[in-house]
């Protein structure tokens, strides 16, 4: 079983809400995931996401592959808690 770590979307139409999500590659994008890493808000402005760090940290130990815009959050996010 492969795992990633990308956007699940929820909310309505025309008011996008994600979740970022460890989920098995082969699953759909809003299908079953295995645990809730964060969120990520796109309408709102400013830091528009949340991440658990360890959490994200836990799963690419061992071996989770994160899409490109969840790779984005996880560096801006270790970058700001860093300063």
């Amino acid at each position: 079983m492969s795992v990633s770590i990308r956007l699940s979307r929820k909310g309505t139409k025309d008011r996008p809400y994600h979740k970022i999500v460890a989920v098995d590659s082969r699953k759909r994008r809003d299908g079953r995931y295995i645990e809730q890493l964060g969120t990520y808000d796109p309408l709102k402005e400013g830091v528009n996401y949340s991440i658990d760090l360890e959490l994200a940290d836990k799963w690419l130990a061992v071996g989770a592959k994160p899409s490109e815009t969840v790779n984005s959050m996880i560096r801006k996010a270790r970058t700001a808690a860093k300063a």
